[in-house]
C-alpha cells in the first residue's frame, strides 16, 4: 500500500479544483495546527507563494495556479488523503511544486523576506534555523 501511494502519478492532481477551497483564514488555521505533519519548508514555500498572490505585479493566471494549490493545501481530502501517515503531504508537496514553477519569476528576496517574517511571527525566530533556504 505505501509503495503504491508514493509511486502515485501525481500528473493527475487537478489542482484548479482547489481554489475555491482557498481562504486567508484556511491557510493560517492549516499551517499553525499541523506544522509538524506539513514541515517547516513545505509551509515556507506556500507562503512564497501566497506573498507572490499578494503582488500586483503577479498575472491572474499565476495567482489562479497559486490559489489552486493553496486550496488543495487546506483540503484535507484530496490525492492522499493529509491524515495518512507519513505520506500524507506528498501531494500536497506536489502540487506546491508545480504552483512554484508558475511563480519562479515572481519569488525574489522580498517574497522570501515576508515569508520568513511570517514563520518567524508565528513559530519563533528558532524555527528559521531549521529553514534550510535553497
Amino acid at each position: 500500500m505505501k509503495n503504491e501511494i508514493i509511486d502515485a502519478d501525481f500528473s493527475e492532481i487537478e489542482v484548479e479544483k482547489y481554489t475555491d477551497k482557498y481562504s486567508e483564514e484556511g491557510l493560517w488555521k492549516k499551517i499553525k495546527e499541523n506544522v509538524t505533519s506539513i514541515g517547516i519548508s513545505l509551509i515556507y514555500k506556500a507562503l512564497q507563494l501566497y506573498y507572490v498572490a499578494q503582488s500586483p505585479k503577479c498575472p491572474m493566471k499565476v495567482k489562479a495556479g497559486i490559489y489552486g494549490a493553496l486550496g488543495y493545501l487546506i483540503s484535507p481530502f484530496d490525492f492522499i488523503p493529509d491524515f495518512t501517515p507519513i505520506v500524507g503531504y506528498t501531494d500536497d508537496a506536489a502540487a506546491i511544486g508545480i504552483a512554484l514553477l508558475l511563480a519562479q519569476m515572481y519569488i525574489n528576496d522580498e517574497i522570501k523576506a515576508q515569508a520568513r517574517g511570517k514563520i518567524k511571527d508565528i513559530f519563533g525566530e528558532k524555527v528559521l534555523e531549521k529553514l534550510d533556504e535553497d
